[in-house]
């Protein structure tokens, strides 16, 4: 919005300029002028809901399926990330996260391939981590790479919570 006002600012400087001294200037003062509109257009929101329609009017018409078959369920036009106003929140958006899988060990399982205890904190898992990956590294001569797997899950799993 600032460098939209900032333009606005300068269009209305140069079209007062050519009306008082140079009608000429004119042609520099439009262009700027209609930056200046799409500038706020985008940084207001307006752009990003026009286009959301077109994808949902397009999605409603073509029953297609596959890529581009239309918007996604979770999408809110008035959200941070689409508003572009300064100072409202974009940059401190919230980090999305997979939904878990209940693939790899469980909690139990994990503090045992690691040999830590239900009090251990993070560091104490870390460290168990490491020693432990150095025995079952597969570069390492009697490594084993099904344990090494089994380790390294067992710390994702016991990092993520």
């Amino acid at each position: 919005m600032v460098l939209a006002a900032t333009f606005a600012g300068l269009s209305v400087f140069v079209a007062m300029v050519a009306i008082a001294f140079q009608p000429v200037l004119l042609v520099v003062a439009v262009p700027f002028g209609v930056v200046t509109y799409f500038m706020w257009y985008q940084a207001s929101g307006r752009l990003g809901r026009r286009i959301y329609r077109g994808v949902e009017r397009q999605a409603r018409t073509t029953d297609r399926g596959g890529f581009g078959a239309g918007p996604r369920e979770d999408w809110d036009p008035r959200s941070e990330r689409f508003r572009g106003a300064v100072g409202s929140g974009a940059d401190e958006r919230t980090r999305r996260t997979a939904p878990r899988t209940t693939d790899g060990p469980t909690e139990r399982e994990a503090r045992q391939v690691l040999e830590v205890g239900p009090e251990a904190d993070e560091g104490d898992v870390r460290r168990a981590y490491r020693e432990k990956v150095k025995e079952v590294h597969p570069d390492t001569p009697d490594g084993d790479e099904e344990r090494f797997k089994k380790v390294a899950a067992a710390y994702e799993r016991l990092a993520e919570d």
